[in-house]
């Protein structure tokens, strides 16, 4: 019989073991055969459970949980959930003794860990539960109490299950749970008790409830007769008392959780417990978990002045120097921290009439502890040993040891700064002589220290140097923000300190000045401001220094010192905002590509020196004089800078203050360098690029000043006397000259073209320029529209097209002229290579604008090379094109329309409309048969395929216009005209740009002027729309769309953007 008994549960075991793998392995298949039916599946479910209720052996016991949880969890079916809680609650009912339930109970328990929605479901709608929960923590059985503690541990993590049993906790719970945790012997108990302990610490509530019994279990204690209540803290304190580490920490964890409730009102209980003593004989424990947790009891405990009159931190200090020790040996920089606050929240709370150290040894282990805390290389660390360090001083008498301590913190941190130049040997050297000496002699607190700095009487030799050591203790502190004394006082103090100086005409160590400046540019409010004679002090101290880098500490608030006040600034602006760019570690790079939509947070010491800039604009000369003189590393990060600054700042109106002191630099420049202005400041490349973009914040026309047609007229000198190689000075060169060139008035525009034509040196490079781009189509980096040749070379064409049109359209005086081999352009764009797209389209500009002005420009010359063979007798109608060439030329341009880009089609779009205007003018026929190839129709509705109401692009619309005026009805029917105006009247014009509402309105008046609107309702419709909409959409003054296309496209490229160097 009982090996038939043992067989059968094997088996079963065997095959609950099977069913579980595979449940793991192929879940969404198993899961989906057991939910195929929904009777099915409960009757499996009723199976599982019934086993596990019938089965003592425990690894089956643990199989069947799994499963069950596994199981439910993968089917996600409320009905399935209810069926097994509804079990667990029946077989709970039908126990006559709960000896049996640890596996309902884990179950339950294990369920609502894995959907803790259950525990809000569980108490509303199975109250019943409770009672049972209680009759089985009054078991005499640990396993069931433990069962217990770990469902009930589950039900109050829910915030919401926890208030529904708030009154359960407190009428039948409190003292029962409190009872049983204090008398648990076996650590599965003790381990969910204090499970359920944390879960109810969460709460004030709870914590208040167990905390006040808690107080009346001591007060029962203090009385004759059996105690009544459980006291908390005393339970801790045997855990405490364990040697299991487990339970140790899980203890320190509770005291710390009630404790952050309210130190000042449930720390007394603990103290009165003498709690403290046994977590600071713990700190001899090797487990950094233990340490750090009872570090944490240790610092909340300190809160409450009790800890200090029951001379805890007299019994525990050793302990804690000793765990100190130990911890710095580690790696575990958090445990350096949490130890540090630790003894520098002892040493300031200590009452001065309980001598903390008993013994000068104990007080030079302090020391040395916290000397080698200081020389942490991880600065939080550092800084907190600092903290406590000066809390350190305050507390022991300033005997050999203090000062020995403090000689080598000082020594460290000077030798090894963060913030400033590191000391030379001989520096070094002196200030260790001088803190020996001075050391020993500070014997008062910070407040006298203050006065004693402050005293305008003739200070002599010894008290003068405790007055350089108190100022570097004091420097030290606030350089690692340990401010322990009122920055008000100690302004007035330093003030007082400089005229004693110069009263007594004395000069003092480079490091002290130092200390002095630094700590009265940081103390300064601001509302308040230095006297006049300070100030003229402070300039004649640094005047008699060799270099500011002795003296300058990196910090926003000493740059502000040095800008606000203009005896200084002018005299010492230049090289304190060199020293901070050089020390600045924030850039500006990242913040460069952010669209002005979305421009992040600065940081603060680029928003301290955005504001001094807002406040006073004439530093922006200074750093205009650094982005020409300054090596280039930190010449770029002042410019970066002043672009950001620029970009951020629209309303501050500082352009004329930049180019007047642009030009003054431009003009010294071509002076000194003008033949051969690449032998220059290598930051010449960036002033330009900074010229660049002072222009472009111009973004409305302006009328061009006698500023800026002088500016105009000495970038295109220094143009002139550049190579085709000087890449870096050329491009920030020709961005000026273009965008002063069009954003502009029509009047300006003439009389700055007329400046520029006058300009031979820089004819003469454009025309070598565009020769380039024939013999650059072999180089390997032809195709790379990064380039910065074939940038520079997009710009040469465009700046040629625009000097063109000019010309053209003013009859300027053309003093030399630029030939341009037209057979290579054309070959150039009827069989295009691989080329970036953006040459492509400065080539179709230049080439739309010859065709414009019908190949009759006076200062462009297009010849034909040596080797181009005479034209055909009927060519001669089309010179100096030939009907081949217009062929090809077509044929290429549909080929880079089928590209999509963008810009390119905007550019082949209007170098189409140009070249069928030029044939029409002279072959009617010719032009009609090219505007109704087949072809067009097959490119069209390639460019269409991109999407519904693909149509409302600009290119396309001006495309469609095309082929209407020149009626190719084979390329686009009327019908299809008509559809393309019926959705345009249906479709929100105002999300358009103005770009396309134009090319929409010319399609609309073109297809007017052909007579083909026949949907009178539609044209009525769309003609509102467009009569709706902003006449700023249809200004015959803005240029056309692809004159300005490069500065949509190249910011990373070409235009306005910063050269690599």
């Amino acid at each position: 019989m009982f090996f038939s008994i043992c067989s059968k549960l094997v088996r079963k075991k065997y095959v609950l073991s099977c069913f579980r793998d595979a449940l793991v392995r192929h879940t969404s298949l198993i899961t989906q055969l057991v939910a195929q039916d929904q009777r099915v599946c409960i009757h499996f479910i009723n199976i599982l459970f019934g086993l596990l209720c019938n089965v003592e052996d425990g690894n089956v016991t643990d199989l069947c949980i799994e499963v069950l949880i596994q199981l439910v969890t993968q089917l996600k079916q409320e009905q399935t959930v209810h069926c097994l809680l509804d079990a667990c609650h029946r077989e709970l009912c039908s126990m006559p003794s709960m000896r049996g339930s640890p596996a309902t109970l884990t179950l339950l328990g294990k369920l609502v860990d894995t959907i803790p929605a259950l525990a809000d479901k569980l108490v509303m709608e199975h109250g019943g539960l409770m009672e049972h929960l209680l009759r089985g923590l009054v078991y005499p059985n640990e396993g069931v109490q433990a069962s217990v503690c770990y469902l009930y541990g589950k039900l109050y993590s829910s915030h919401i299950a926890a208030e529904m049993l708030s009154g359960h906790f407190r009428e039948k719970l409190c003292p029962l749970f409190l009872s049983t945790m204090e008398g648990a012997q076996t650590k599965e108990l003790q381990i969910n008790c204090l499970g359920l302990l944390r879960q109810l610490l969460k709460y004030d509530l709870f914590v208040s409830m167990i905390m006040n019994k808690s107080a009346l279990a001591e007060t029962a204690q203090s009385v004759e007769g059996p105690p009544g209540e459980t006291s908390l803290p005393l339970v801790l304190k045997k855990f405490l008392l364990s040697r299991d580490e487990t339970l140790q920490v899980a203890s320190a964890h509770c005291i710390t959780a009630v404790l952050v409730h309210s130190p000042v009102k449930h720390a007394p209980a603990f103290i009165h417990a003498d709690i403290p003593e046994f977590l600071f004989e713990h700190l001899s424990s090797s487990s950094e978990v233990l340490i750090w947790s009872i570090y944490n009891c240790l610092i909340l405990l300190a809160e409450e002045p009790l800890f200090f009159s029951k001379c805890h931190t007299v019994y525990g200090i050793e302990a804690v120097v000793r765990s100190l020790q130990g911890s710095l040996k580690l790696t575990n920089t958090e445990l350096h921290k949490q130890g540090l606050l630790l003894l520098a929240e002892i040493l300031t709370r200590q009452p001065e009439e309980i001598r903390l150290f008993t013994s000068s040894a104990m007080c030079g282990d302090a020391s040395r502890a916290l000397q080698e805390a200081v020389s942490s290389p991880v600065l939080e660390v550092a800084a907190e040993a600092v903290k406590a360090a000066s809390a350190f001083l305050s507390h022991s008498a300033l005997n050999q040891v203090c000062s020995s301590f403090l000689y080598c913190m000082c020594l460290n941190l000077l030798s090894a700064p963060e913030k400033t130049r590191s000391l030379s040997q001989e520096e070094l050297s002196a200030v260790s002589e001088l803190l020996q000496h001075g050391l020993p002699q500070i014997s008062s607190r910070s407040p006298e220290s203050v006065a004693f700095l402050s005293d305008r009487q003739y200070v002599e030799g010894t008290a003068r140097q405790r007055q350089y050591c108190i100022l570097l203790l004091f420097y030290l502190a606030y350089i690692h923000e340990d401010r322990f004394v009122s920055e008000a006082e100690l302004f007035v103090a330093l003030q007082g300190f400089l005229l004693s100086l110069q009263d007594q005409g004395e000069h003092p160590p480079p490091v002290v000045f130092r200390a002095s400046i630094y700590l009265i540019a940081i103390c300064q409010d601001k509302d308040s401001a230095l006297d006049e004679a300070v100030v003229s002090a402070i300039r004649k101290f640094l005047e008699g220094i060799s270099d500011l880098h002795l003296v300058y500490t990196h910090h926003p608030l000493l740059l502000r010192f040095f800008l606000l006040y203009p005896e200084l600034m002018s005299r010492f602006g230049h090289r304190i905002l060199e020293l901070w760019f050089f020390w600045e570690e924030s850039s500006c790079e990242e913040l460069d590509d952010v669209p002005s939509a979305g421009l992040p947070t600065l940081p603060a010491s680029l928003a301290a020196l955005f504001q001094m800039l807002r406040s006073s604009p004439s530093i922006l000369l200074i750093l205009l004089d650094l982005v020409y003189s300054s090596p280039v590393d930190t010449a770029r990060k002042v410019l970066m800078s002043l672009r950001t600054f620029l970009r951020r700042n629209e309303d501050v109106q500082v352009d004329g203050l930049i180019r007047g002191h642009f030009l003054l630099i431009l003009q010294h420049l071509l002076v000194e360098h003008g033949a051969s202005p690449s032998g220059a400041s290598g930051n010449l490349p960036l002033l330009l690029s900074l010229l660049s973009l002072v222009q472009l914040r111009n973004k409305s026309e302006q009328e061009l000043d006698s500023m800026a047609m002088k500016l105009l007229h000495q970038v295109s000198k220094l143009c002139g006397k550049c190579s085709p190689n000087d890449v870096d000075i050329l491009q920030p060169s020709f961005n000026f000259l273009y965008w002063s060139l069009h954003q502009t008035t029509l009047s300006s525009q003439k009389r700055a073209a007329a400046v520029l034509l006058s300009t031979t040196a820089l004819i003469e490079l454009l025309e070598k320029m565009l020769a380039l781009t024939w013999t650059e189509m072999g180089s390997p980096t032809w195709a790379e529209a990064s380039s910065p040749r074939t940038a520079l070379l997009c710009s040469a064409w465009l700046l040629t097209a625009s000097f063109s049109a000019q010309q053209h359209s003013g009859s300027l005086q053309v003093h030399q002229t630029l030939s341009v081999e037209l057979d290579q352009l054309l070959k150039a764009l009827s069989f295009p290579k691989k080329k970036p797209a953006l040459l492509s389209a400065a080539i179709l500009r230049f080439l739309r604008t010859a065709l414009q002005q019908n190949f009759s420009s006076a200062l462009v010359a297009l010849v034909p090379s040596g080797s181009q063979p005479l034209p055909a007798p009927e060519d001669n109608i089309l010179a100096p094109l030939g009907t081949s060439q217009v062929l090809a030329l077509v044929i290429g341009l549909q080929n880079l329309l089928v590209q999509k880009d963008p810009l390119l089609s905007q550019g082949c779009v209007g170098c189409l409309e140009a070249l069928l205007d030029y044939v029409y003018a002279r072959s009617p026929d010719l032009a009609l048969h090219v505007a109704s190839q087949p072809w067009n129709r097959f490119l069209l509705f390639t460019l269409l395929d991109a999407g519904e109401n693909s149509f409302l692009r600009s290119e396309i619309l001006r495309l469609m216009t095309l082929f209407v005026r020149y009626n190719s009805s084979s390329v686009l029917s009327h019908e299809e005209v008509g559809h393309v105006l019926q959705v345009a009247a249906l479709a929100d014009l105002s999300t358009l740009s103005n770009t396309t509402r134009r090319a929409l309105r010319d399609f609309f008046l073109q297809v007017q002027s052909m007579g083909l609107l026949i949907d009178h309702g539609t044209t009525q419709t769309l003609q509102a729309s467009l009569e709706s909409l902003s006449l700023s959409a249809f200004s015959d003054h803005q240029p056309p769309q692809d004159m300005l296309y490069p500065f949509l496209r190249l910011g990373a490229l070409a235009w306005a953007r910063l050269p690599k160097l």
